[in-house]
């Protein structure tokens, strides 16, 4: 029921963590950091999966596996990736009973495995480009969990692609990181920003890393996707070469980019009210539940009408009907509130006088009656309603919690206020970089693609800066 559900101006942290137990997505594990994806929670994962698999397929991506077990030695093949990831991986060093002869690492992410087959895939620029995804589970031994947002064990997928040149690899980068945004905005409802990250944030062996940012309804940046340029660190650590249409030899290029179970989070955060969660139409698993209004004397003629409606509906949206005489009316609207289904179809006695039914929009709670011959398009309107009013709304909070700042005194007190977002000219340094993150506790969150004409004065140092970037507290 609602009251199970902090409220966020109470405790923003614990009104997450209410969602997600209450509306039934997630669990902790008997295993400290992990948890377990409830079918809710996993209904929306299959969701987000089914409709970024075909993303990919459009962009004649093929998905593969690859083992969870990555030798030691890879990992160590290339220098900045095994200094990012050696803190958070976890090591097979016993396994039959007998201690191996070289560790095993449970997969942190998988280039190095990747590209140790794929220097036996390419010969010749024939083989290229390769185009591969896979849909897995990682592990990254963190120290501060939180449900769906950081967890020991989670579930992403991980693209990896080999080209014959740096122009076809930074193409691919730039084309999935504008998959991700189409996917954030046209599916989840949620604006993002899209750019570069800067070097101390970027991911441990890329020579570029882009990101896709979203605000979430504390003021709050989160990481929702990211797409990295590799250049060909991997492709001359596994010693992966082609042989060139005029019979030279030459490195392969790399990227890597992915979306994993964080989105889930990110979704209840931009989105969710403190009546539960609130899911965006084109991602519900469950788009329309019906609730038939009954007493004792007339439930099976309410019952039969509503059944009745249910079938006119079915066929054309994911539909529950909820006749459990167990619970109340009352207690089932709050209970479908929770699980953030987009329209409740109520049917009462008086609705089935007038040949009508009552729809209500999960999001804005407005009631509209409808005749039971129009309700199938109706629902049509208020599904694509809700989803442009979601994108909406919370693209006026974020323009709405967005400021430029060029003093650092003022915007030192920004974040020691409410926060948001800050557009704030840097001159590149990463001692000014690091100073804002001791002082504010506040990161680049991203160097926007769109920038202003004219440099201006670093928000640190004062010296010519040419960047502006948006910084910002972040999960």
């Amino acid at each position: 029921m609602a009251e199970r559900i902090t409220p966020r101006h109470e405790n923003y942290s614990q009104w997450y963590i209410d969602i997600v137990l209450q509306a039934k997505l997630a669990d902790y594990s008997p295993v400290k950091g992990c948890m377990v994806i409830r079918p809710r929670g996993y209904a929306l994962w299959e969701k987000i999966q089914q409709i970024i698999d075909g993303m990919f397929k459009e962009t004649g991506h093929s998905n593969a596996y690859f083992p969870i077990l990555i030798p030691e030695s890879f990992i160590q093949k290339e220098a900045e990736h095994v200094e990012g990831f050696a803190p958070e991986c976890a090591v097979v060093t016993h396994a039959g009973g007998e201690e191996l002869e070289e560790p095993l690492f449970l997969r942190p992410t998988s280039e190095t495995i990747i590209w140790s087959m794929y220097k036996k895939w390419i010969q010749s620029y024939r083989d290229l480009p390769i185009l591969i995804n896979q849909w897995a589970n990682v592990l990254r031994w963190e120290k501060r969990t939180r449900l769906f947002l950081r967890t020991t064990e989670f579930l992403w997928q991980e693209g990896h692609t080999a080209h014959a040149t740096s122009e076809e690899a930074v193409e691919e980068t730039l084309r999935m990181l504008n998959v991700y945004k189409k996917f954030a905005e046209e599916y989840m409802a949620i604006p993002v920003l899209t750019g570069k990250k800067s070097e101390s944030e970027k991911f441990a062996g890329a020579v570029d890393t882009y990101t896709i940012e979203a605000m979430m309804q504390d003021k709050k940046a989160l990481q929702a996707g990211t797409s990295h340029f590799l250049g060909q660190k991997f492709a001359k650590a596994f010693d992966v070469t082609y042989q060139t249409r005029d019979g030279n030899l030459e490195y392969v290029w790399a990227t890597s980019w992915g979306v994993s179970t964080r989105l889930i989070g990110t979704l209840i955060m931009a989105h969710s009210d403190d009546k539960g969660l609130v899911i965006p139409p084109k991602l519900a698993p469950t788009e329309v539940v019906i609730i038939p209004i009954y007493k004792t004397g007339n439930k099976v003629k309410v019952v039969d009408y509503a059944k009745r409606v249910y079938e006119s509906i079915k066929g054309s949206y994911s539909t529950e009907f909820d006749d459990d005489d167990q619970y109340s009316p009352g207690w089932k609207f709050t209970e479908w509130e929770i699980r953030g289904v987009p329209v409740r179809v109520e049917v009462g006695p008086k609705d089935m006088g007038a040949d009508e039914v009552t729809l209500v929009r999960r999001d804005t709670g407005e009631r509209t009656l409808v005749k039971v011959s129009q309700v199938v398009e109706k629902i049509k309107t208020l599904m694509e309603d809700i989803q442009n009013s979601l994108f909406l709304r919370a693209l006026e909070f974020r323009k709405g919690n967005t400021r430029p700042i060029s003093d650092y005194e003022e915007f030192k007190q920004y974040f020691e206020s409410d926060g948001g977002f800050a557009e704030s000219f840097w001159c590149g340094s990463s001692d000014c970089e690091e100073r804002i993150k001791e002082e504010t506790k506040t990161t680049i969150r991203v160097i926007p693609f769109n920038q202003p004409e004219k440099p201006g004065t670093c928000i640190v140092c004062g010296e010519k800066a040419e960047q502006q970037v948006v910084f910002a507290r972040a999960y």
